[in-house]
């Protein structure tokens, strides 16, 4: 149950969860059949059909219209009168969400810094312009797809001959650079210059072709923070053997990086990215929560927290809105919420298509509730900057939103491009995807813990099924979090699934 509107605290062992006292629904812990008894205080509730686990029960009368609760938030209205004891689901639930929703702007009160004696540690790479890395490794980015082969065989070939001179040779390869014009062209230049710029690279190597639109020179001249010390570029057109050529400028770099040493430093200096993707019932009760409390615990410690996929905050954007540091960050918000509505539109798509089959299938029915278990991995962070796909996000305290699509890939690279050091990625189905960047997956249920523990390197379903509070199991993984900053591999880095996806919105030649 909740004491505060939206937020999530233990849920007890038992078969369902109420998320907030205020609900009219409950939740599904493990599957119920039909004539299930509910447990105090729904003692006289019994379920009138199979009720999937994580999904909803109704647990008073609810009449047509009336508005189901969730979070402590309504979720959407009822299309038909709903008995307690039933299913609530997309057959009799439906969202409000019209398109013309009205925001405001309350104002806060910023919170107090912590004392930074209390801060806790890791050890990282301290780079010169102040930022910090996680791991020390070459990053080959293309300009263009038609060099993807070379990259990979540059960093296959120093995996063989250099493994021991740096944590990994990664080949951020794409299918992009060629022929684009206008916004595409825009946010691939945007997208690798920030890459390039990412602390966790202690050298990157940049290959291009000669030809294509995305031309190197111009895409030098945007990455305005590189240390040029660390970074080496070339066409391919205008040397012998780009492999032999690429290959001795890895030497040089690894001559440098040889004498990087990782030194203790605070947590203030880390970024995270919080990204869900899979979402089932249980996502935004149990792996989105404990997020929510590392969001909260970071930002408390001086930390910077990246929330994005902005579609996923629509039914819910209030919430953030309402945590918003300053009048032009909440004008900047909604900017940002509208924007993206706006894109649907120009593109004669329906704006509240969402939740995916494999949400709903999940237990998830529209997109408030969606959005609203999705947006508690920013916790209560206090929102102090607003950021445009392809940018990076200041060294700051506090929750960034990154204008980005929900796609895993795109947003989730987007993620690493802004800063973030780890990609907290919370799944309820689970995915085998990896980014540039350590990519923490973690269960929002044991089951598919259980059955992909390669995938999955930290269960929060443990909440469910122990007497582990969300507290605890967040401590938990915040402690794991420190030693993966400290050099742990994430099961993305043993796997060695490293991607990226570009937005692409524009027009291709």
């Amino acid at each position: 149950m909740s004491t505060d509107k939206g937020e999530v605290t233990n849920p007890t062992l038992r078969s369902v969860i109420q998320v907030h006292p205020d609900d009219n629904v409950i939740v599904a812990i493990n599957a119920l059949q039909a004539g299930t008894q509910l447990p105090t205080p729904w003692e006289s509730i019994t379920t009138l059909s199979d009720i999937p686990a994580g999904h909803k029960i109704a647990i008073q009368n609810i009449a047509q219209d009336q508005a189901v609760f969730k979070y402590g938030y309504s979720i959407g209205h009822a299309t038909c009168a709903i008995s307690a004891g039933e299913q609530v689901h997309s057959h009799n639930l439906k969202t409000n969400l019209s398109g013309n929703e009205k925001y405001h702007y309350p104002g806060i009160e910023l919170p107090k810094p912590v004392d930074e004696t209390q801060i806790p540690t890791f050890d990282g790479y301290l780079r010169k312009n102040g930022k910090v890395g996680i791991r020390n490794e070459i990053w080959i980015v293309n300009t263009v797809g038609c060099v993807n082969q070379s990259a990979k065989r540059i960093a296959e070939l120093c995996m063989r001959k250099h493994a021991d001179k740096a944590d990994a040779f990664v080949a951020l390869t794409h299918p992009f650079g060629c022929s684009q014009l206008g916004d595409d062209l825009s946010n691939t230049q945007k997208l690798l210059a920030s890459l390039m710029q990412h602390p966790n690279a202690g050298g990157v190597i940049v290959i291009g072709l000669g030809c294509e639109n995305n031309q190197l020179s111009a895409l030098m001249a945007s990455a305005t923070g590189l240390d040029p010390e660390r970074i080496r570029y070339f066409n391919s057109q205008q040397v012998d053997d780009e492999i032999e050529y690429g290959l001795e400028q890895v030497q040089d770099l690894l001559k440098l990086m040889k004498n990087d040493q990782r030194t203790t430093l605070p947590v203030s200096k880390l970024t995270l990215g919080m990204k869900c993707g899979g979402s089932d019932g249980f996502s935004g009760l149990t792996a989105n929560s404990i997020v929510g409390r590392i969001s909260d615990k970071l930002t408390q410690y001086g930390g910077r927290v990246i929330l994005t996929e902005t579609p996923e905050m629509f039914g819910a954007e209030q919430v953030l809105m309402d945590r918003c540091a300053s009048k032009e960050i909440f004008d900047q918000t909604v900017d940002l919420v509208q924007s993206f509505k706006q894109y649907f539109i120009d593109n004669n798509q329906p704006i509240y298509e969402n939740p995916s089959p494999g949400n709903k299938e999940g237990g998830l029915t529209t997109l408030e509730e969606k959005s609203l278990g999705a947006i508690q991995k920013g916790g209560k962070a206090i929102v102090n900057e607003v950021i445009e796909y392809g940018d990076n996000a200041s060294l700051n305290a506090g929750l960034t939103l990154l204008e980005g699509p929900g796609n895993d890939a795109v947003s989730s690279t987007a993620l690493a491009a802004a800063g973030a050091n780890i990609i907290l990625f919370t799944t309820g189905r689970g995915t085998p995807l990896g980014f540039p960047v350590p990519t923490v997956k973690i269960s929002s249920n044991s089951t598919i813990a259980n059955k992909k523990p390669h995938w999955i390197d930290f269960n929060a379903g443990q909440i469910l099924d122990s007497d582990v509070d969300i507290d605890e199991c967040a401590d938990k993984l915040f402690s794991y979090l420190l030693e993966v900053a400290s050099g742990k591999q994430t099961n993305n880095e043993i796997n060695e699934s490293r991607e990226i996806s570009i937005w692409k919105n524009g027009v291709t030649l």
